[in-house]
């Protein structure tokens, strides 16, 4: 008995040491940090430095879906080096960033990574994930898919009839603005945003919509701003719904293929199997740029309009105020007062667009807390960087000024 012990021992170190040598360095980094639930607003800072450029290849998590890439890869040319009165390594490393990318008049003009990252390596977007649904509903538009974001949400699904939503809009929910109830409490384990994604769902319910529409109304829709990841699920559903398809298909088909992204990402999937739609799409930094330039060409791709005329800039204009100083909403992108605007996600995420300066800054980075809220000054400095950048911008344009 004892040398059969000792045998299957023996195998299970081989086996371990064989899948050890096969495994890339982002696995490795998983293996050695494995999170061991599900919850990531309570992971560990290594449990998330690894898990966050591997989210998708997570056993304790649901599956994903791949979002195949261009063939014709869209290109991103090298330009001067910018020169910003602010000392980059230190600000990566207060922020602990694993890539900052800064696209200028379609060069590249910084391209830094850290945490041990690299450019052909995919890092999550937690909540940047909400401007690509979004644009997903301009398309759906555009295909008339979709009549109008003034239709109400529970004529495109059923499921939702009878519920809270029954008289909310598709620009309400856009907006975040649909009066219904929800707790966004990153650091309350009690709160929706903790509990929705754990939910159980009805038989034949989509996991999302069975969760959303056992939610109390607030106040009438239309008249208040409160921020809801649920929200936006509900809208990935909705395109689903209108489109009869998959959204990491969609996007495929309307962005990621045509307009040339380099690398295949992924969307991790919910309980019931659809991509949830306000977190986690799996990119290089890379093609987080290019999605930036996609909006800054007006949402053209392989020659084709993908979006309604007028869809960006009524997307990327303030439709409502927010509780946060210096920021309004439009359709899930935050606004700034310059007209600049930026899809955001917890810990450090970030695509900022600055449409007048043909700028693009895309980040990835795994501050110590989900938010700013929770306490630190990640987002404050983050803030203070772009400006950094503006004024560097302006100072090459206006060299004597």
């Amino acid at each position: 008995m004892r040398k059969w012990i000792i045998g299957i021992l023996v195998l299970l170190v081989v086996v371990c040491g064989i899948f050890w040598t096969a495994a890339d360095e982002d696995m490795r980094g998983l293996i050695l940090h494995m999170p061991t639930n599900k919850d990531v607003l309570f992971w560990s800072i290594p449990q998330r430095d690894a898990a966050f450029r591997t989210l998708d290849r997570i056993p304790i998590l649901s599956k994903s879906r791949v979002i195949p890439g261009g063939k014709n890869i869209y290109p991103l040319p090298k330009g001067a080096p910018i020169e910003v009165d602010a000392d980059v390594d230190s600000y990566m490393m207060n922020q602990r960033t694993a890539a900052l990318v800064i696209v200028h008049e379609g060069n590249v003009r910084l391209e830094k990574y850290g945490l041990d990252f690299s450019p052909g390596r995919r890092w999550t977007s937690f909540s940047v994930a909400k401007s690509f649904t979004s644009t997903l509903v301009g398309a759906a538009i555009q295909d008339g898919y979709i009549e109008s974001i003034d239709d109400n949400v529970s004529d495109y699904i059923p499921d939702l009839r009878g519920s809270t939503y029954d008289d909310v809009t598709i620009k309400q929910l856009l907006t975040m603005t649909s009066g219904v109830k929800w707790n966004e409490d990153y650091g309350d384990p009690k709160s929706d945003v903790a509990m929705f994604n754990a939910h159980k769902a009805e038989p034949g319910v989509d996991v999302t919509v069975s969760y959303m529409r056992k939610l109390k109304r607030e106040t009438s829709p239309g008249t208040q701003w409160v921020y809801k990841t649920g929200e936006t699920n509900l809208v990935g559903v909705l395109v689903s719904s209108a489109t009869g398809k998959n959204l990491s298909d969609y996007l495929s088909e309307k962005i990621w293929q045509p307009f040339g992204m380099e690398q295949d990402a992924s969307w991790l999937l919910g309980s019931t199997g659809h991509e949830i739609s306000g977190c986690c799409i799996q990119a290089s930094t890379r093609d987080f740029a290019r999605f930036g330039l996609f909006m800054l060409g007006g949402g053209i791709a392989d020659g084709n309009p993908v979006l309604p005329s007028g869809w960006i800039v009524e997307a990327t204009m303030k439709q409502v105020d927010t509780t946060r100083p210096g920021y309004g909403y439009g359709y899930q992108w935050w606004i700034w007062d310059d007209g600049s605007y930026m899809a955001r996600g917890i810990f450090g995420q970030g695509i900022f667009i600055d449409p007048k300066r043909e700028l693009i800054i895309a980040s990835n980075s795994n501050w110590p807390q989900a938010t700013d809220i929770q306490g630190g000054d990640q987002d404050k400095e983050r803030s203070a960087f772009y400006k950094q950048v503006q004024i560097a911008i302006d100072r090459e344009a206006r060299p004597d000024s």
